[in-house]
């Protein structure tokens, strides 16, 4: 018996349109939940009388997804207009930078917030190792998702601004930018970029980040519409 080849092909890509389906809707799954979740328990929840949000109070919004980093060829760069370009492996930057604490709330502009303690290095640290040459006006971040972020390199002069590697105790999650989160006071959360590898130093103050090239508040500042 010879065998039509459209009633055989016909019910083949039926099956393989459906796989094809269910592939998509488990990726979608992935993308939208967190990759780790912290238990109850886990993480601190108060400090210094302050109530605090829990680390899984975050909406997942950035542009693909929670990235995960390969911690072990890892490297935070500090690059551009600096007279001496930093290399840093993750356990470089914790064991050789002074940790600091701060509760400080992430305001998103899609309405939520979160307060959280964080705690990492301060910029201005890590900035003062690579020594900025005197052009350099601007600190742009760039992220292993292709995200970025500029501020005003005066911003973290006159600022105790974090580079977060631990959330209410805890280690940052991959869904909530391990290895480290800009804890960006005083501005809308898409300034607060995750899944640093990179800090640029630059004279270009008109530099536009992800949201900015998309009309958004160059300064991102609470104090302005966004």
């Amino acid at each position: 018996m010879k065998l039509n080849p459209k009633l055989v092909l016909g019910p083949l890509l039926l099956v393989a349109l459906a796989l094809l389906a269910a592939v998509g809707y488990l990726y979608s799954l992935r993308l939208s939940r967190p990759l780790v979740k912290i238990l109850p328990g886990q993480e601190i929840r108060s400090y210094e009388g302050k109530d605090l949000s829990s680390v899984n109070d975050f909406r997942e919004n950035s542009i693909k997804g929670p990235q995960t980093v390969e911690i072990n060829s890892y490297r935070l760069k500090v690059t551009g207009l600096v007279a001496q370009p930093q290399e840093l492996t993750y356990d470089q930057v914790l064991g050789k930078y002074q940790s600091y604490q701060k509760v400080v709330t992430l305001n998103c502009v899609e309405g939520w917030s979160a307060t959280i303690l964080w705690q990492g290095a301060l910029l201005r640290d890590l900035l003062a190792d690579a020594k900025p040459q005197p052009g350099a006006t601007t600190v742009i971040f760039h992220a292993v998702d292709g995200y970025t972020e500029s501020f005003p390199l005066k911003y973290f002069y006159y600022n105790d601004i974090i580079l977060a590697y631990k959330m209410n105790g805890v280690t940052l999650t991959p869904d909530r930018g391990f290895p480290f989160q800009l804890v960006a006071e005083s501005k809308w959360g898409y300034k607060w970029i995750k899944w640093i590898d990179r800090i640029e130093l630059s004279s270009d103050a008109n530099y536009q980040g992800y949201w900015e090239q998309r009309g958004y508040s160059a300064t991102g500042s609470l104090d302005q519409p966004f």
